[in-house]
């Protein structure tokens, strides 16, 4: 019997009774235990299967906005119980999510539309992301999820960590904290299978290492970064907690709705042009939600709760961000990149809309519709512009599924 869920995101609840089920079905192979605790008590569960020493871990629900990680979480460990020669020689364990807290404030389980997904939008600030975290705190600082996870790298010592990551719009692409020779060619064929375009400029891995087309190699800590306004940097995050041991992380995104605009490689005309037209907008764009915010700030006594606080942190980054666009020279210069950095500059105001849109909806503030228009407007040009399409979750699943299997076989062999 599959204990995959039905075509629809599942909830951590969820998520940990099928975990408990698939452990309780093999109890020679599998264990189930809490590892930690949020910030608000939530539990934080580990499945494992198989006993060798050698591991991989695999961690969802890092960001609490792209729920496809569950159900691959799932389906993988499906798989590896199954398949024994997955687990010869190499244990498994699964982190079911990473953040649960955020995970109950994100509400799109079966989203029909960019609108719908945006309606129940939630991704918290940087400084309470697990994976984020280190490169915005101290480390006395940390939160309980982070701690959490990098105590379970300091006790497994895997030879490779995977993120399940994914995008609202967009392709499929892989970060690497290290390369993982002849990984492009499954990755790549797989994507083909499944009409899950390759995003060839991710705008995440900008100037980066290509190790092929979509598998981006993280840079080392002294190279520049793209976008120096951005406070957080992924060489400092959890993904290179890893590395102490000798392994490495892979960062496999997967897209909800997918676009071939991302994909293309050919050159931009005027790529320097088109990102000081994106800065323009976005600056314009984060203005609209910023008049909104005052305005209700001063008619209301709104509380700092955690979607206030994370559309605020949205609109901060704004700044920064568009001035690197403008004055900096262009970190890509396809039209995939310049596709990528667009979308980029669609999400943050959209993001900080809906989140402040959320916190307003139980006030009745004269506010609510017209920022609702907003939301509802640029939820629905993002589709436009983009010809978006939507991704059967099974194939989202079986995409990074496989790229999961693909990445742990060829870094084992990089391993010995």
């Amino acid at each position: 019997m599959s204990l995959l869920p039905e075509p629809r995101y599942p909830s951590v609840p969820r998520l940990v009774t099928s975990a408990r089920m698939l452990a309780a079905q093999q109890p020679g192979l599998c264990a189930f235990r809490q590892v930690g605790a949020s910030r608000a008590g939530r539990p934080l569960h580990l499945l494992s299967v198989g006993r060798a020493r050698r591991a991989v871990l695999v961690v969802s629900g890092a960001h609490a906005n792209e729920p496809t990680g569950g159900s691959t979480l799932l389906s993988l460990a499906e798989r590896v119980l199954y398949e024994r020669g997955l687990r010869t020689g190499t244990s498994w364990h699964f982190l079911l999510c990473a953040d649960p807290d955020g995970a109950s404030l994100h509400r799109t389980p079966a989203p029909r539309s960019l609108l719908d997904y945006h309606l129940g939008f939630y991704r918290p600030v940087s400084a309470e992301q697990p994976e984020w975290s280190p490169s915005v705190l101290p480390p006395d600082r940390l939160p309980p999820e982070t701690r959490t996870l990098t105590g379970l790298i300091d006790e497994l010592r895997p030879y490779l960590q995977v993120t399940l990551h994914g995008t609202d719009l967009g392709g499929s692409w892989v970060q690497l904290t290290k390369d993982v020779p002849g990984l492009a060619e499954p990755f790549a064929r797989s994507a083909a299978r499944l009409r899950i375009p390759v995003e060839t400029g991710a705008s995440d891995a900008a100037g980066w290492p290509v190790s092929g087309p979509g598998v981006h190699v993280m840079p080392a800590a002294d190279s520049r970064v793209p976008y120096p306004s951005l406070p957080d940097d992924a060489r400092h995050s959890t993904w290179f907690h890893v590395h102490r041991y000798g392994g490495l992380t892979a960062v496999v995104e997967v897209p909800m709705w997918a676009s071939d605009l991302v994909s293309d490689a050919a050159p931009h005309p005027a790529p320097a042009v088109a990102l000081r037209q994106l800065a323009r907008r976005l600056r314009r764009d984060a203005r609209e939600v910023e008049r909104v915010l005052a305005e209700t700030g001063a008619r209301l006594d709104l509380p700092d709760g955690p979607l206030l606080r994370a559309a605020r942190w949205a609109l901060e980054l704004v700044p920064g961000l568009a001035s690197d666009w403008t004055d900096l020279p262009p970190a890509g210069h396809s039209v995939a990149y310049v596709g990528s950095v667009d979308a980029f500059a669609r999400r943050l105001p959209l993001r900080a809309a809906s989140m402040l849109l959320r916190a307003l909806r139980r006030t009745e503030d004269r506010a609510a519709p017209r920022l609702e228009r907003l939301v509802t407007t640029w939820s629905d040009a993002f589709a436009d512009r983009f010809q978006a399409r939507w991704v059967p979750l099974d194939h989202q699943v079986e995409h990074q599924s496989r790229t999961v299997v693909a990445t742990a076989l060829r870094a084992r062999e990089r391993a010995g």
